[in-house]
């Protein structure tokens, strides 16, 4: 199985479209870390290295909740929304993670997944000029995250728990996900946190910055 902590690299949206996308199932809140880890061992659980994620960018969009764009170690990464499974875990697929300078052609692709129209003047455009377009705009927002993440896996299912901020504020998640949409249900239950809400970052993060 991968390493859910594996070094970030640039992948084309090609090569990308052609990755088995995996269900998620994401929580957020308080007490979130304690019930998790009362329960942690309630199946063949495998730990990972706790580790501090690199500062990341989120871009919201008021107009859709299912295009995932960051950047990460000076990368920019987009998925998108593709499908639920019956319980409700959300499938997002990859499409591709780009070296800044981003070219045109490839902002605008994302950009439409945004849901957002605008004229790309530049060529290229260096993480911080993107930034400053998000600033502009008025139906997006940059938001500053970071996550202090808690590596497991259960019956092969990959799992975390972890502390995230949002523009400094502190909130707990866990979750569960894998290609293997059968076996999530039973470590999901297995956690105690099959009765939350599956919020992914994108709602969390509007909901603590004032976007919904």
């Amino acid at each position: 199985m991968a390493d859910p902590f594996a070094k970030n690299t640039a992948t084309s949206a090609e090569d990308a479209a052609k990755i088995i996308p995996r269900a998620e199932f994401r929580v957020f809140g308080q007490g979130v870390i304690d019930l998790v880890k009362g329960n942690i061992w309630n199946g063949k659980t495998v730990l990972f290295q706790a580790r501090r994620m690199p500062a990341e960018t989120y871009f919201l969009s008021t107009r859709t909740n299912e295009a995932n764009v960051k950047v990460r170690d000076g990368l920019l990464d987009i998925k998108t929304k593709v499908g639920e499974t019956p319980e409700g875990y959300e499938i997002f697929q990859p499409r591709g993670k780009f070296q800044f300078p981003v070219k045109r052609e490839d902002l605008a692709t994302i950009l439409s997944h945004l849901k957002v129209e605008s004229v790309l003047e530049q060529e290229t455009y260096t993480l911080d000029e993107f930034v400053l377009f998000a600033r502009k705009h008025p139906a997006l927002c940059p938001v500053s995250v970071e996550k202090m993440r808690y590596g497991f896996t259960i019956e092969g299912i990959i799992c975390e728990y972890a502390q995230v901020w949002f523009n400094g504020a502190l909130v707990e998640s866990a979750c569960a996900e894998s290609e293997n949409y059968e076996g999530m249900k039973k470590v999901v239950e297995g956690l105690g946190i099959a009765a939350m809400p599956n919020t992914n970052y994108l709602k969390a993060a509007k909901r603590v910055v004032g976007m919904e």
